[in-house]
């Protein structure tokens, strides 16, 4: 469900559950067997990276008290070591959530877990590249994850098959982040999902981090995701997956995904953020006219909409006009894109 070409955000059609679901890490209730699986996890540069060494995919279900997400990770020796909330999770092999409930890039939620079912959930007030914060004091008040391991945990000596992870998100633990608790039919979430994966090798009966022969330091982890990042950065929301959410229950019916016309503004926009940062980079300040800006980046522009910039104490806005719904998309030098009427 939701392919998308490569170096464009994947879509989801999230559908409701018909009964609250047993969190227990195995996915047998009727409305998960009804449910489709998201496309396969690919390298987070997209075409430009590694095709991963094991399958990952997940699940999406809906009700009006929790967003419910189920993933299986195919993993030939799994392990662990980690066994506190908010240890610093993806130093074990990991499955990821980021969560954007209005889209605007800030005041998204990061939540982690390994196959010890340990978590480290954080709220960050907005990217790190724009001076982000990651508040490690938010916790998911009530969350609720199970895994479920098919194989054995931190047993070198046989090969696995897997381990399954099912959480559910509740919703009220999002009232900062968006209008609309619980959503409403066709609201889109801003949403991806990563895996991290260490090379290891078997030392004394125990798996060990793989160490670069010439550094000493441990080999570079793989980030395998959803929805392709482009560059080693899930701290990019505006490249995450668009989860819509449906009316049906899985099963009793087919919610088409619906590409929202604002979106196209809002990347547009997005393309004079960009801009401005390697303007800002080069000469210490925004530029103040698109004119401006156009001729001291390298990037060739033909607007399909019309932005408007405007200087601001602060930094700058640049807003653009999607007719369809006379909508005014805005976004300014933190990044952060809204809409308004």
């Amino acid at each position: 469900m939701g392919q998308a070409e490569d170096g464009k955000p994947k879509n989801y059609v999230c559908y409701r559950a018909e009964y609250p679901l047993k969190i227990d890490g195995i996915a047998n209730e009727r409305s998960w067997i009804n449910t489709e699986w998201t496309t396969d996890f690919v390298d987070i540069l997209g075409s430009r990276g590694v095709t991963p060494r094991f399958n990952t995919r997940v699940k999406m279900l809906w009700d009006n008290d929790y967003l419910y997400v189920y993933a299986t990770v195919s993993e030939p020796h799994i392990w662990a070591n980690l066994t506190k909330r908010d240890d610093v999770i993806f130093q074990d092999n990991d499955f990821e959530v980021f969560i954007d409930p209005d889209g605007d890039t800030h005041q998204y939620i990061e939540f982690e877990i390994n196959a010890y079912n340990a978590i480290w959930d954080l709220k960050l007030t907005k990217p790190y590249r724009d001076g982000g914060l990651a508040l490690n004091s938010f916790d998911y008040t009530g969350i609720k994850t199970a895994v479920s391991i098919h194989g054995t945990l931190n047993n070198p000596v046989d090969t696995d098959q897997s381990w399954s992870i099912e959480i559910a998100f509740p919703l009220k633990s999002f009232i900062d982040s968006t209008s609309a608790l619980p959503p409403l039919v066709g609201d889109q979430w801003r949403i991806n999902f990563s895996r991290v994966e260490w090379k290891t090798i078997i030392e004394n009966g125990r798996y060990v981090k793989q160490k670069d022969p010439k550094t000493g330091k441990n080999l570079a982890e793989d980030n395998w995701v959803w929805s392709p990042q482009g560059k080693v950065d899930m701290h990019s929301p505006d490249t995450w997956g668009t989860v819509q959410f449906s009316q049906h229950a899985a099963g009793k019916g087919i919610t088409t995904f619906i590409h929202h016309p604002d979106q196209e503004v809002k990347d547009e926009l997005r393309i004079v953020y960009y801009a401005q940062r390697t303007y800002l980079a080069k000469y210490n300040h925004f530029a103040q006219t698109l004119n401006e800006l156009k001729e001291a980046t390298p990037v060739t522009y033909k607007w399909k909409y019309t932005p408007n910039l405007i200087r601001t104490p602060q930094g700058y806005e640049c807003t653009a006009i999607e007719s369809t719904l006379g909508k005014v998309c805005h976004i300014n030098q933190t990044g952060r894109v809204w809409s308004s009427k």
